[in-house]
């Protein structure tokens, strides 16, 4: 059965300079926290902006390490990893009502499949509160550990990003590996929603089932994808809501 809604995520306040121009469009934000970008002031404005549309605030977790924007570098063991996620969660917590928790980039991929590091995650987003909804691959250790928390988990697929054979996405050195044609993440997109699938980087089927699905903020252009996506999800029926 395709999906009758589904919620679009973005990456934000990380400094790509049209979060204004995006947040009309989705339904959810995950807003950088001071890991791999963020810091008060940007954590306080783009709360407020998302207040402003009605967008559903998440906290976005990366890691310290701002000069790779927290997708490569040095894995901190997992007791540090759950310090530093229930630390950044803590600082948007007190700017903002937090609804969700998406980790970001390397912190992300790690806990999709390393179950140690998924269950860290998970523990110390549980840690912070037990409502929040946490957004994690669809069909990953994150996804299974946070439901093992207890936590309210929604399976997010993506607009830009393709995807392998086993349903993990193309890791970014490879070619082909961010989506950068409109047309193709459209596709995808409904392939996703309507289809609860897509076709991996080999040519093979992958089932995907979504709740939620992300478009980066850092994105060239992401501003105009945002606006195609909610308007030919709209045009085929699909409500688009937050989880």
């Amino acid at each position: 059965m395709p999906s009758s809604s589904i919620d679009l995520n973005c990456d934000l306040g990380e400094g790509a300079g049209h979060d204004s121009e995006i947040m009309p469009w989705i339904t959810s934000a995950n807003i950088a926290c001071g890991g791999h970008a963020g810091d008060a002031e940007t954590m306080r404005a783009t709360a407020e902006l998302a207040k402003r549309h009605g967008v559903a605030i998440g906290a976005h977790p990366g890691f310290a390490d701002r000069e790779n924007f927290g997708r490569s570098g040095e894995v901190p063991a997992a007791a540090e990893i759950a310090k530093l996620v229930g630390a950044q969660i803590a600082a948007l917590q007190a700017i903002a009502p937090v609804r969700h928790v998406k980790p970001h980039g390397l912190l992300y991929n790690l806990a999709a499949r390393d179950r140690k590091i998924a269950s860290a995650v998970a523990i110390s987003v549980h840690a912070a509160n037990p409502k929040l909804f946490l957004f994690a691959l669809a069909g990953s250790e994150l996804a299974a550990a946070g439901r093992r928390c207890g936590l309210r988990v929604v399976e997010e697929a993506f607009a830009d990003r393709s995807y392998e054979a086993d349903g993990s996405l193309t890791p970014r050195d490879r070619p082909g590996a961010v989506i950068t044609d409109d047309s193709t993440a459209v596709a995808q997109v409904l392939a996703i929603v309507l289809r609860r699938g897509a076709e991996s980087a080999d040519g093979s089927a992958v089932r995907i089932k979504a709740g939620t699905l992300c478009i980066h903020g850092d994105r060239p252009g992401a501003v105009g994808l945002a606006q195609k996506i909610r308007r030919v999800l709209t045009a085929a029926g699909v409500t688009v809501k937050a989880p």
